[in-house]
């Protein structure tokens, strides 16, 4: 048969999973106020400017006429499921978050969650990770997720101990070498 007589369906992506990264079970969604605003206001955007957008466009397409050949129409419509699916996302993972401020870290001698660290590892390489919620990691800014494998080495050391860090290529040391707090 020849595929100008099947029908092609506008829920080709509707299989996809809605979120992004789970949570492991049992895990709370820690998260620093400067996350949470990040999510937040990237809700609000989705919200007030670009749906509406969408929504115009896909209004003008389907005044259009046929829509099974208007690609404004067919992107349009599944901009729309792309932008509640993460719409929906961030209203779950802002509904359960649990907000910790690192600026309110009393025992600044120990890694915990919202520290900046510096370590050295077995190359001597000097890097510095602040450790974050699941939601607000950014590897462009050095900010690695709580539940990450150099996050959880790292975490309750004191500047100057050794942990072991699990990578591919097996167990690596690395050297504490400063740890510091902030609220940003």
């Amino acid at each position: 048969m020849s595929k100008a007589f099947t029908k092609e369906t506008e829920t080709e992506d509707e299989d996809l999973p809605e979120e992004a990264e789970a949570l492991p079970r049992g895990v709370k969604n820690y998260i620093t106020p400067a996350g949470l605003q990040r999510l937040r206001d990237e809700l609000k955007h989705l919200r007030v400017e670009e749906r509406p957008k969408v929504v115009e466009v896909v209004s003008w397409a389907a005044g259009n006429g046929d829509r099974s050949e208007n690609g404004d129409y067919i992107y349009g419509k599944k901009r729309l499921r792309e932008i509640d699916r993460r719409m929906r996302f961030l209203i779950k993972r802002i509904e359960i978050a649990e907000v910790v401020d690192p600026a309110r870290q009393t025992n600044h001698e120990q890694v915990f969650f919202g520290a900046t660290v510096t370590y050295a590892d077995s190359n001597d390489t000097e890097r510095t990770i602040r450790i974050v919620g699941v939601d607000e990691a950014r590897s462009e800014h050095n900010e690695v997720s709580w539940i990450s494998p150099i996050a959880r080495a790292l975490l309750k050391s004191s500047e100057g101990d050794t942990v072991e860090v699990r990578t591919p290529n097996g167990r690596e040391p690395i050297e504490v070498l400063e740890i510091s707090y902030s609220g940003a």
